[in-house]
């Protein structure tokens, strides 16, 4: 009798125990989380874009005249005094003529030269012409005082005289005309770039308006150049800026007298700045994913010490923060345990080993954390990254790190 009551009870004992092991293996099983605490702190937040630092005064020099540039010799870097000779322009000069053409330079040349001697062989009987009609008048006119010829002859004779002068003055300009001719002919023979012929009465001397250092050479080697084009840029490296590119939306929360900050620009500790100028236009950019953004330019001034900054030049990056607000003593979450809930935010507490909804009020945000205005107390700890796991009453527990 006694051997069956203890089968029985050893057969309920086992029954009952894979009874609770099948409704224990059947319960929720509380949800692995990550867990930060509300804290106060100080808070900033920015705004960050790369940023390329330009010299403040730059001047670009440019060519006045058309012309042939000369090689400049100096070099970038250079120091450049006020005034100094930067550059050097001569007249272009002719092309180098081919055989064919200079076959036909030169025998325009020869038939100038014949021209001026059939105008110098013209001229002379132009000139006997006249000597014989002044003489002849003079003649006339003794007689018609006499009274011996009639007075039409006379005047014949004055016209005769006129006449033959005209002619000549005639002779004597188509004398000029053939010379200048003959003198074209031979320009066009003997400017030819193979020559090197310049004139150096007409070269023109480029000098520099300002003092300071050689930033960049727009031209360097011999060549011809229009007015205008420009020939190398010059300013002084000490006196630098940094102009920013930012969103238009971003831009919104930016005025002058921002305080900036730039990394990431070859030091160990960040420069501090102050925005001088927010451009009123916005420009269309297309970012490296091929999307057009409206984008504003800013203009900020390095405020550190020069020796901070002697190694910065023109061109360079940095990465600009721009201070839009800081308080010293914030409460504030990660970012990451926030999530929407209607048109508001809500976080999950960790309470006793289970997650409890809250409704919050954000303030201001930056990349890490959130300002919370109401909703909880300083210390609570709020689960961080909740997925569709995590809902209000069930059971968590902190995650185990590897």
């Amino acid at each position: 009798m006694q051997a069956t009551t203890r089968r029985r009870i050893f057969i309920i004992t086992v029954v009952t125990a894979v009874i609770l092991a099948v409704i224990y293996g059947f319960l929720p099983k509380p949800v692995p989380v990550d867990v930060a605490q509300a804290s106060r702190a100080a808070m900033t937040v920015t705004i960050e874009e790369e940023g390329k630092t330009r010299v403040s005064d730059r001047f670009v020099i440019s060519s006045p005249v058309s012309g042939s540039l000369r090689r400049i010799v100096l070099k970038v870097g250079d120091i450049v005094k006020k005034g100094q000779q930067v550059a050097v322009i001569e007249p272009v000069q002719s092309s180098a003529l081919d055989p064919r053409s200079r076959a036909m330079a030169e025998a325009a040349a020869t038939v100038a030269q014949s021209a001026i001697k059939t105008a110098e062989e013209q001229e002379r009987a132009a000139e006997a012409a006249t000597v014989y009609a002044r003489k002849n008048f003079e003649r006339q006119r003794e007689l018609h005082a006499a009274g011996y010829i009639a007075r039409d002859v006379f005047e014949q004779a004055e016209a005769d005289s006129k006449k033959a002068a005209a002619n000549h003055l005639a002779a004597v300009a188509g004398v000029k005309t053939a010379r200048l001719e003959h003198s074209r002919t031979l320009a066009a023979l003997g400017n030819s770039a193979a020559d090197r012929a310049v004139d150096r009465r007409r070269i023109a001397i480029v000098s520099s308006p300002v003092e300071g250092r050689v930033l960049k050479l727009q031209r360097e080697s011999e060549a011809v150049v229009n007015a205008g084009d420009p020939l190398l840029d010059i300013g002084d490296p000490g006196q630098i800026e940094v102009k920013i590119e930012v969103l238009s939306a971003d831009a919104v929360s930016i005025k002058p007298g921002t305080t900036v900050l730039f990394e990431r620009w070859g030091g160990n500790t960040p420069l501090a700045g102050i925005v001088r100028n927010v451009e009123p236009a916005a420009f269309t950019k297309v970012s490296s994913l091929g999307v057009e953004e409206q984008r504003v330019l800013v203009i900020a001034d390095i405020t550190s010490v020069p020796e901070e900054m002697q190694r910065l030049g023109d061109g360079y990056r940095v990465e600009a923060k721009f201070v839009i607000w800081e308080q010293k003593d914030v409460l504030q979450v990660p970012v990451s345990a926030l999530f929407r809930k209607g048109d508001g935010w809500a976080i999950f507490l960790n309470e006793a080993g289970r997650a409890r909804l809250k409704q919050v009020t954000i303030g201001h945000r930056n990349g890490a954390a959130a300002e919370v205005l109401k909703g909880i107390a300083e210390g609570e700890k709020v689960i961080t990254h909740p997925d569709d796991t995590v809902r209000d009453g069930v059971r968590v527990r902190l995650r185990q790190r590897k």
